[in-house]
C-alpha cells in the first residue's frame, strides 16, 4: 500500500493541516491504520515524490527529516518495505541509511527507456514506467527484458486519468509540491491551471478521454509476465474500495471514468462513458496503433458509441 506522511511534499496535497489549522489527530489515525495494514501481511510503501523540495532540495535537513520519518515509522510497528520518489537526493539517502528498503523511481519521473532507468541503476531497484508507455506493449516488453538482465523491477500506473504527454505536467506537479505556500496567498481568479479541466470543457475535445494511458479492469490481465506491481492512485479518491474491487475482478459496470484519479466525471456530466460498451477490440487496437491520434479517428468513433447522457436529452 502506497502512502504519504503527513504534512511532507508529495504528489497529492498535504495531509494534516491545511490554511494553518493542523489536524492533530491525523498522525494517530495514520499510525493506527498502518499497524493494521501491516498485520494483515501488506507491504508499506512510503511515498517522498514531491516534485520539488525547493532550497531543501539536496540538502542535509531533507535528509535528515527522511531519516527520521522511516525510523520512527520502525518505532511504532510501521516499518516500510519500499520507498516511492522522485528525488535522486532522497534516493541517495535511503540506499546510504537503509539499504534492506526498496527504492523504487516514481512515475513522476517519466521513466520510459532503458536508458533512462541505466543511468538510475545505483538508486533505484524498481521502476515506475512512464504512462504513456502503458498501452505500448512492444515497448514494455524491452523494458522488461532490460530489467530482467539488470536486477529490477517495473511497476504500471494503471488508472491515472491524466493527460498522455501533457505540456502542463511539469508545472501541475510543481504546484501540488508547493501547495501549501499557493493556498495561502491571493490566486489568480480567471486563470485554470490545469492543462485537462481546461480543454474538457469544450466537448469536442472529450475523445481526449480515451486516447489517455489508463487500462480498464477487463485489460489488466495483459500485463502479466511484465510488471511486478500494478499501482491504483487511491489517495483522492471518494471510492477506493470500488475502483480496488474492479481491478481485482476484472470486470467494471458503470461510468470507466469513476475508476479514475482525477476522474473527470463532473467535467462532462451529466454525461458518462460506459464501460461495459467498450467494443471488442478496444485493446488490441489502442495497444498497437502509432499514437498519432491527429490522424486517426479511432478514438473519436470510439466516444461516439459509449458516451450516454444520463438525463436522456439526446
Amino acid at each position: 500500500m502506497f502512502f504519504a506522511w503527513q504534512d511532507i511534499a508529495t504528489g497529492r496535497s498535504a495531509i494534516a493541516t491545511r490554511h494553518g489549522y493542523t489536524d492533530w489527530s491525523a498522525q494517530k489515525r495514520t499510525e493506527e491504520e498502518l499497524r493494521a495494514i501491516k498485520q494483515m501481511g501488506v507491504k508499506l510503501d512510503l511515498l517522498f515524490n514531491g516534485n520539488c523540495y525547493g532550497e531543501y532540495a539536496i540538502s542535509e535537513k531533507l535528509a535528515n527529516t527522511v531519516v527520521s520519518v522511516i525510523e520512527y515509522l520502525e518505532s511504532v510497528g510501521c516499518g516500510v518495505d519500499s520507498i516511492t520518489t522522485a528525488s535522486l537526493a532522497i534516493a541517495h539517502t535511503i540506499k546510504k541509511y537503509f539499504p534492506k528498503i526498496e527504492v523504487r523511481a516514481s512515475v513522476n519521473m517519466r521513466i520510459g527507456t532503458e536508458k533512462g532507468m541505466e543511468y538510475l541503476a545505483d538508486l533505484f531497484d524498481t521502476f515506475h514506467v512512464q504512462r504513456e508507455y502503458n498501452r505500448d506493449l512492444l515497448r514494455l516488453r524491452e523494458l522488461k527484458k532490460w530489467a530482467d538482465v539488470s536486477g529490477k523491477k517495473l511497476i504500471m500506473l494503471a488508472n491515472s486519468g491524466c493527460f498522455a504527454n501533457c505540456s502542463g505536467q511539469s508545472f501541475h506537479d510543481n504546484l501540488v509540491a508547493h501547495e501549501a505556500q499557493i493556498c495561502e496567498v491571493k490566486n489568480l481568479d480567471d486563470f485554470t491551471p490545469y492543462v485537462c479541466w481546461r480543454a474538457l470543457k469544450n466537448k469536442d475535445n472529450w475523445h481526449m478521454l480515451l486516447e489517455n494511458t489508463w487500462v480498464r479492469p477487463e485489460d489488466i490481465h495483459h500485463y502479466e509476465g511484465i510488471f511486478d506491481t500494478v499501482k491504483l492512485a487511491t489517495r483522492m479518491h471518494s471510492l477506493p474500495g470500488m475502483v480496488i474491487d474492479a481491478y481485482a475482478r476484472g470486470r467494471f459496470v458503470g461510468n470507466t471514468l469513476d475508476l479514475f484519479e482525477p476522474g473527470f466525471g463532473r467535467a462532462i456530466a451529466p454525461y458518462i462513458i460506459s464501460n461495459q460498451d467498450f467494443p471488442e477490440n478496444w485493446f488490441t487496437k489502442t495497444s498497437s496503433c502509432d499514437k498519432i491520434c491527429h490522424r486517426c479517428g479511432y478514438c473519436r468513433s470510439v466516444l461516439e458509441h459509449i458516451l450516454i447522457n444520463t438525463e436522456g436529452n439526446e
